[in-house]
């Protein structure tokens, strides 16, 4: 790991100054950038403070905000921010940096559609994406971004798929290689086997994330997933009512049994706000995803409305992060997705050795 740098002597108000950038809270993690070891640079040039600070979440259309935070944090609001993203790298599957699941342990509850439009956020945010519909029995993503039935991924070496580019990510699903009302007639091996398949046999160009969406359920497709792959983190999705909850709770300690790092908790259908008396309305409970949470030692990442927009451009293969980035829906989106990022990389960091820091008169 790359250690920081401090040229002045030790009492001075170089020192103080870098020192205060150390102690920034970061605004997603609320970790300090020093202990992040986030700071690469600080310095004084032309009577000026210079900073260059990597994150290893995408920082894109934060800019702005960061280097006001950072600047009144240290008393000086001419700080020059350099601010930039670079993602952990967590896994060896080709052309990946990091994978992330989002599951849950029962259907109905809007996993597939918080996938891609989680997705789609962290593209949004910075990142390069890409999605694996894990899904084999019922995939769902060829529609839900807006795959004409029948195109297929241009296969290379007579082996290897071209994952599709859509709204801004990369995406491979056996609904594009089969039609759609063909049903996977397959026993558990033979599907796992087609998901290794995708895995292994997808040419994904450099990505910094591959968001995998899992077929609800604690089965096979799982523990292959998480045998074959080095799974950086999973996202459980559920609803706040106690039938959707217990099943939150089995994914959970399932991911647990093989060891992959549950990042959060993603409440979907979690209120319903009321066009005509303009109130909030708890329909499938409240806070469950919280008390979930909370008994886990983890953290509500999202919580998303029951929506029709959401339900609706999603079926229609217009994804609203995609096609109307500018609502609060997408923003929240976009909001959750980069929590989910910062997350991994905190908990990716957790496993290695501490940084060091040294200063010298150079």
């Amino acid at each position: 790991m790359q250690s920081i740098q401090y040229t002045p002597p030790l009492h001075s108000t170089f020192f103080v100054m870098a020192q205060a950038l150390e102690l920034f809270r970061d605004p997603v993690l609320g970790t300090t950038w020093g202990d992040l070891d986030a700071v690469r640079h600080a310095g004084r040039i032309d009577g000026k403070w210079h900073a260059d600070v990597e994150l290893g979440y995408p920082v894109e259309g934060l800019f702005d905000e960061y280097r006001l935070a950072a600047a009144q944090w240290i008393g000086d609001s001419d700080l020059q921010l350099q601010l930039s993203f670079r993602a952990p790298v967590t896994t060896k599957l080709n052309g990946v940096s990091n994978v992330i699941s989002v599951a849950s342990g029962k259907g109905g509850v809007g996993k597939s559609t918080i996938a891609v439009n989680l997705a789609i956020g962290l593209a949004k945010a910075g990142a390069k994406v890409g999605i694996l519909d894990a899904d084999i029995y019922g995939p769902s993503q060829g529609v839900m971004l807006g795959i004409v039935e029948g195109r297929r991924p241009e296969v290379r070496d007579e082996k290897f798929f071209v994952p599709i580019r859509v709204h801004g990510i990369e995406a491979m699903s056996m609904s594009m290689l089969v039609s759609e009302r063909t049903p996977m007639v397959w026993r558990g091996p033979m599907a796992s086997g087609a998901l290794q398949q995708l895995l292994n046999q997808s040419l994904w160009s450099n990505l910094d994330y591959l968001i995998v969406d899992m077929p609800p359920g604690t089965g096979d497709i799982q523990l292959t997933l998480s045998q074959q792959v080095t799974l950086g983190g999973t996202v459980i999705v559920t609803t706040p009512q106690d039938i959707a909850l217990a099943d939150a709770r089995k994914g959970i300690e399932m991911f647990g049994k093989v060891d992959v790092p549950i990042l959060g908790i993603i409440e979907n259908m979690s209120f319903f706000d009321c066009d005509n008396c303009g109130k909030r309305h708890q329909i499938f409970d409240s806070a469950g995803g919280s008390r979930v949470a909370k008994e886990y030692g983890t953290k509500v990442l999202g919580e998303f409305p029951l929506n029709a927009q959401l339900r609706e451009l999603t079926d229609e293969g217009t994804p609203p992060v995609s096609v109307d980035p500018d609502s609060q829906l997408s923003k929240s989106f976009v909001d959750c997705a980069r929590l989910t990022a910062a997350t991994h990389w905190e908990t990716s960091r957790m496993a290695e050795p501490a940084p060091t820091i040294s200063m010298d008169s150079n």
